[in-house]
């Protein structure tokens, strides 16, 4: 196999910058919530570093990319066997070495689940969170990853556009999310007492390494130092700026105040929004897809308040719908001008609705399996697990950091 240097150093960068996304997103969140439960939420995203990345060199990166089958992968990867120097399947044509492609997806498959802990803060035992992530990424997020990425999987034969994880990372976690907020219940109090974020200083730090990160997330998934990289890194950039921007907009129309949490909130919608579409649109796309995004995440972020379902930190209003409205906003957008993988081009670009037929596929099948499948690994646990996945209410008063970890995160009796 012929080895390109530079694309294999940009590659590798590129995991290192998602693996940064990991702490951003804890920092993102931890600052949202109350101070006696951040070491919690920190905990509980730092955890799926150390849990999926076992379960991903075992079994999970063989059966998500290797293999014919459309449905799932085989184990010939398992344990990491040959995986040095056996490509995934249909990747092999890439020149990168096969460790350098797995180790990427590894950071995707890391914060996909890291992503739910937003909407069940403040009050899921630490032991739920254990077994749900990894019963989680084997059953829910490995077929969706082989059915999308993988040239062998059906929505990706089927013509489907995923460039970076709008449908495998961020509909799939939403979904989820969605599902275990009705499955675990309201905090405590919600919404008659309000929950105001610690530290805003924290999440505008989380927001600054997640947009950092997810050029790496974006960009990288040309798996080349290439023209495309290049387009996908400046539609990232400006689909951020645009929704951050629409965000404000809406929000000091409604409320009368441009907030820092909604500056962050907003920019976090372009990325997500983007993330489908990074590599497949190219011009002013971009800052349509951030705008519209912006726009419609605002105002999806009060939807749970009218059917008073406790999505904590708007997981559900943020990256479900954001990878909705980006997944499908491609079907509009795409632009074979901008790359040759995309075969069926958009609404606007050439009138054709096909593609747009197979993102709705896509995104139906996803909200599907993993809804579903969410739904029935969070009530098996909830019988299994002794006094089921909540913290008892004197536990959730008292704070996840105190109760779960024996720990505080700020030792304000000692300044």
């Amino acid at each position: 196999m012929r080895i390109n240097a530079g694309d294999t150093a940009w590659v590798l960068m590129s995991a290192a910058l998602v693996m940064f996304m990991t702490p951003g997103l804890a920092l993102f969140y931890g600052g949202m919530v109350r101070a006696k439960n951040v070491l919690a939420m920190l905990m509980q995203n730092f955890f799926c570093l150390g849990l999926i990345s076992v379960l991903w060199a075992v079994c999970t990166y063989s059966l998500a990319f290797h293999g014919t089958g459309k449905w799932i992968g085989d184990f010939d990867l398992a344990f990491l066997d040959h995986a040095n120097v056996i490509p995934a399947t249909g990747f092999g044509h890439v020149p990168i070495p096969p460790l350098s492609f797995s180790a990427f997806q590894l950071m995707f498959a890391i914060i996909t689940p890291a992503l739910i802990t937003g909407a069940i803060a403040d009050r899921m035992k630490f032991s739920a969170w254990f077994w749900f992530i990894g019963l989680w990424a084997l059953i829910v997020y490995t077929p969706v990853a082989h059915w999308v990425f993988s040239p062998a999987g059906w929505l990706f034969r089927r013509g489907a556009l995923d460039f970076a994880g709008g449908t495998v990372v961020h509909i799939n976690a939403g979904i989820a999310a969605l599902v275990a907020v009705l499955v675990l219940g309201r905090r405590r109090g919600w919404p008659n007492h309000p929950s105001p974020p610690h530290s805003l200083p924290l999440t505008l730090l989380g927001t600054g390494i997640l947009w950092f990160g997810w050029f790496g997330f974006n960009a990288g998934s040309a798996l080349a130092a290439n023209g495309i990289a290049a387009q996908a890194l400046i539609n990232t950039h400006m689909a951020a700026a645009a929704a951050l921007l629409s965000w404000l907009l809406f929000e000091r129309i409604r409320g009368g105040h441009a907030t820092t949490l909604g500056a962050a909130s907003g920019a976090v919608a372009g990325l997500v929004a983007i993330t489908p579409c990074a590599g497949y649109v190219g011009g002013m796309a971009s800052i349509w897809i951030g705008l519209i995004a912006g726009a419609l995440c605002y105002f999806a972020v009060t939807v749970k308040f009218r059917f008073g379902y406790d999505d904590a930190l708007d997981v559900v209003g943020v990256h479900l719908v954001g990878g909705l409205a980006g997944s499908l906003l491609l079907g509009l957008f795409a632009d074979r001008a901008f790359n040759p993988a995309v075969v069926h081009q958009g609404v606007f670009v050439n009138g054709s609705w096909e593609l747009m037929g197979d993102q709705l596929v896509a995104v139906g099948a996803t909200l599907l399996w993993s809804g579903v499948l969410t739904f029935v690994i969070l009530k098996v646990l909830q019988l299994v697990i002794p006094g089921g996945l909540r913290v008892s209410e004197e536990d959730e008063e008292t704070g996840l950091d105190l109760t779960q970890h024996s720990e505080v995160g700020y030792a304000l009796d000692r300044v």
